[in-house]
């Protein structure tokens, strides 16, 4: 959940740090801590508890600090709370060994029981002082130097972790581990540079490499050599990143997540035209074949937060369209249950980032029994699309922002191609409807633009409605996945308590919930279900509520009842989520900004979870 940032270099390294750690915020906001060293020098440290501003007015946006060499850290709480002593980067008692962390580590008291014996005092609360400490440990028992000292931790240390390590005895270089967090390095000339997430790197590189799991690196100032846990050399390929520096930038709009909500049609329109050749749909890149789409029995989605929202619209459309029984999981649920899994089905793990915590470990689970396994993945070279069997990149490029927007959609994109090629793979549509849902697809990214054009409303009525505390989503069939992604979007970045309901299950329990000025949201976007919503917003209105309507255009009748109402483009019911979720998205976002809250950077949130 943490950021890392690391650099090695002839430049002053303070500076890039801060820089970086900038780009990386998202991932924790709780504490932030930089350690810099020259060759000479010993490591001086400085840390600063809130947000990164802080820990620049300290250092002096980095002049204050001197060296060439330096690892930084911004911290999402988990063990020990927020606080300067707690913040990274943490220290062994003689200052000789210094790193940051990103992760958790499950057995750190027993460590720590362990290190008690042998005189060391501790001064945090933290799992990452007990790991540098094990390593400062290991380095004075065995004296085999930081790549032996580390691998010896490792093999003690169980949990997720991507470290960056100083050494007072090595000053010119920086070591790095993981196992199941990430970690990518950048190479220049006369260079190194180390992140959690790419786009700390881009101003700098597109050369990375993606450390594996389980792996160690060396960095010196532009060299950079990798070892595997048993201290043998291996060799780890370089990866060319695509994505244009600009699209980690704001652009000149006021926060990332508007930015990225604009950005969405061409995330559509560049993850289709990834997939759609010649007016056909071509999965080769993925490794998926005809002959899998005939014989799979089942599909199992896993994910987590809006990925898995993008698993029950995509629940609703295989079914319909493929004829193939879906079951959608909550990952942090799939591993634990003993999942009913046969040689016949499908595992697919859908997450932006390919490094979330819970759906790695649905992966692995699914492996292990000998399940296939699809990743819809938006990032290179992330641990999901290394382990995963096949893999289907979305071309959102990065993604900043803490509340996903354009990943989403991109993730809904991946997920109607599937649908739509295993539906004329299996015999369930032919020819003429094929091509006619491959229309409907490549038209929605300019209707996407068509919704966007209606945003002033939605903020004038987010406004008007700022205050309120208490907000319901309701739907049927795909309008309630749509739902469920709306009201996480409330409550992610407005702080709005906000619930989504099948419409159909207001009278068993929901529908006492409902008082006067109580903001009910009805989503109508399945004709066949249009009526049966709508008397479901008439019960509601009757006791009270303040009804906002999001439907198709042509749906008139819905002004009877709605106090408010959102139109949006006609397209194939199954492709309706594409359009709907954009006005959810702007209501989330103007009712934050209205409230004066932080966008981006929502509370006790990060953009990847990567422990469980």
């Amino acid at each position: 959940m943490c950021g890392i940032v690391g650099y090695n270099g002839s430049e002053q390294a303070a500076p890039i740090l801060l820089e970086g750690l900038s780009r990386l915020e998202y991932r924790g906001y709780d504490s932030a801590g930089l350690a810099v060293r020259n060759a000479s020098t010993p490591i001086e440290i400085v840390k600063a508890k809130g947000r990164l501003r802080v820990l620049a007015e300290k250092t002096n946006d980095g002049e204050a600090l001197h060296g060439t060499c330096g690892i930084g850290h911004t911290r999402w709480a988990t063990h020990g709370e927020p606080s300067e002593n707690n913040a990274h980067p943490h220290a062994s008692d003689d200052r000789t060994v210094v790193g940051v962390h990103n992760g958790i580590i499950e057995n750190y008291q027993e460590l720590k029981e362990k290190l008690l014996r042998h005189d060391y005092v501790f001064y945090s609360d933290t799992d990452t002082e007990v790991a540098l400490k094990l390593i400062h440990y290991y380095m004075g028992k065995y004296a085999g130097g930081p790549v032996d000292s580390i691998a010896r931790a490792m093999t003690r240390i169980r949990g997720s972790y991507a470290l960056a390590v100083m050494f007072a005895e090595y000053p010119d270089e920086i070591f790095v581990a993981r196992k199941d967090s990430p970690m990518v390095i950048g190479v220049t000339d006369g260079a190194c540079y180390i992140a959690s997430d790419v786009p700390a790197l881009l101003k700098y590189t597109r050369s990375v490499y993606y450390i594996g799991n389980q792996q160690i690196a060396r960095l010196g100032k532009g060299t950079v050599s990798f070892f595997d846990i048993d201290r043998e050399p291996v060799s780890v390929e370089q990866t060319e990143v695509k994505w244009d520096a600009e699209a980690a930038e704001k652009g000149g709009f006021e926060h990332f997540m508007i930015k990225e909500i604009h950005e969405q049609p061409k995330a559509v329109r560049d993850t289709l035209h990834s997939l759609i050749k010649e007016d056909h749909i071509d999965l080769s890149g993925t490794g998926l074949t005809d002959e899998d789409l005939r014989k799979y029995e089942r599909i199992h989605i896993v994910a987590c937060g809006s990925a898995y929202h993008v698993g029950l619209a995509g629940q609703y459309i295989i079914e319909d369209l493929a004829r193939m029984p879906v079951r959608v999981e909550l990952a942090s649920e799939f591993r634990y249950r003993n999942p009913l899994l046969t040689d016949r089905d499908l595992v697919i793990v859908i997450s932006q980032s390919g490094e979330t915590a819970d759906s790695l470990a649905a992966l692995r689970l699914a492996k292990e029994k000998g399940i296939e396994t699809l990743g819809i993945i938006n990032v290179i070279g992330s641990s999901i699309a290394r382990e995963a069997d096949h893999v289907l990149y979305t071309l959102a490029g990065p993604e900043i922002a803490v509340a996903t927007t354009k990943a989403y959609s991109a993730q809904l994109a991946a997920v109607y191609v599937l649908a739509v090629q295993a539906a004329l793979i299996r015999g369930c549509i032919d020819e003429e409807k094929y091509k006619e849902l491959l229309n409907e697809m490549e038209q929605l990214p300019a209707k996407m633009e068509r919704v966007l054009e209606d945003k002033e409303r939605i903020q004038w009525f987010a406004a008007k409605y700022s205050n309120a505390r208490d907000m319901f989503f309701i739907g049927r069939g795909i309008d309630y996945a749509i739902s469920m992604e709306g009201s996480l979007k409330m409550k992610e970045i407005s702080y709005v308590h906000s619930e989504a309901y099948a419409a159909g299950e207001l009278k068993h329990g929901t529908i006492s919930l409902v008082e006067n000025g109580t903001l009910v949201v009805g989503v109508c976007t399945q004709n066949h279900l249009f009526e049966k919503t709508r008397s479901n917003m008439v019960e509601v209105k009757s006791r009270g509520a303040y009804l906002m309507g999001l439907t198709n255009y042509g749906n008139y009748s819905i002004e009877d009842t709605a106090d408010f109402t959102v139109y949006i483009p006609r397209t194939d019911a199954h492709f309706t989520t594409s359009l709907a979720v954009i006005p959810l998205q702007l209501l989330g976002y103007y009712l934050s900004v209205a409230r004066g809250l932080n966008v981006d950077k929502p509370r006790n949130l990060a953009k990847s979870v990567t422990v469980e």
